[in-house]
């Protein structure tokens, strides 16, 4: 094992550092858009809306992403109503169909993932909130989701450091992120070894910084049961609301051990 050429590609692999998370976060983004409605669509009582939320979720963490990856990019070519579309001068590149695959992948997972934690909200917090008459809105961004996101976290994190590996498939499709370097360096030293063990120190890097965050992120919502509380207008119902938040907060670390932590790569 050559140890001066590992650390001579872990330099050059840096490089694609900066794609790789382009796409990831991007991804990340775009997914986590989506997924917020269609999380409360899927965890909705009305089955049509669930069932039609339920198909697309079903189908795209059922089908490999490298399946879904080469549809878009070589499939949607083939169409020519996609050809004739304001839309083509972006699928024409590899960059937006990875992208596209990536977040469509992504928006299933978090979905799932966030209707987990709506269904986990107590019932009688969420009878609380509409005694208090808040609207179907104020109660889905004061109170719900809030302690649903809370709830999930370990869940979501663990969807972001697949994500990031993930995102080595873009050089399938010609995008020289960390993984297609690696694999244009391997052509030009033959050292397959070395390079990929480069390329793989990366990757762990980054999804060791990723979970350092979310670690981060749990223990600050664990030590800030009242951040949202500054949130709530004042007005008639304020002083009632605030209570509400002081319940939940306290309803959501009564059981600290009830969510496993993420864990250290």
């Amino acid at each position: 094992m050559d140890i001066d050429l590992i650390v001579e590609s872990i330099s050059a692999l840096a490089h694609g550092i900066f794609l790789t998370l382009s796409v990831t976060l991007l991804s990340l983004v775009v997914s986590f858009i989506l997924s917020v409605p269609l999380s409360l669509l899927r965890a909705s009582s009305n089955r049509a809306l669930s069932a039609s939320v339920l198909v697309y979720t079903y189908v795209f963490r059922g089908t490999p992403l490298l399946v879904q990856l080469f549809l878009v990019y070589y499939g949607l070519s083939q169409l020519t109503v996609v050809r004739q579309s304001i839309f083509w001068p972006l699928l024409r590149e590899p960059f937006w169909c990875a992208l596209a695959a990536f977040s469509l992948n992504s928006t299933a997972y978090t979905t799932e993932v966030f209707r987990a934690g709506i269904l986990a909200v107590p019932r009688g917090i969420i009878e609380a909130a509409q005694a208090l008459g808040l609207s179907r809105l104020m109660q889905i961004r004061l109170i719900i989701f809030p302690l649903a996101f809370r709830m999930v976290l370990p869940s979501y994190a663990n969807e972001v450091i697949g994500m990031v590996k993930a995102s080595s498939l873009a050089s399938t499709v010609t995008l020289l992120e960390i993984t297609g370097l690696a694999r244009r360096m391997v052509s030009e030293t033959f050292a397959p070894y070395e390079v990929f063990l480069a390329a793989g120190l990366l990757y762990l890097l980054l999804n060791f910084i990723v979970s350092a965050f979310f670690r981060t992120l749990e223990r600050h919502l664990a030590h800030s049961p009242n951040s949202n509380s500054r949130n709530i207008r004042a007005g008639p119902k304020s002083s009632k609301l605030w209570r509400l938040r002081q319940a939940i907060d306290k309803r959501a670390h009564k059981k600290p051990g009830d969510q496993p932590s993420i864990r250290s790569l």
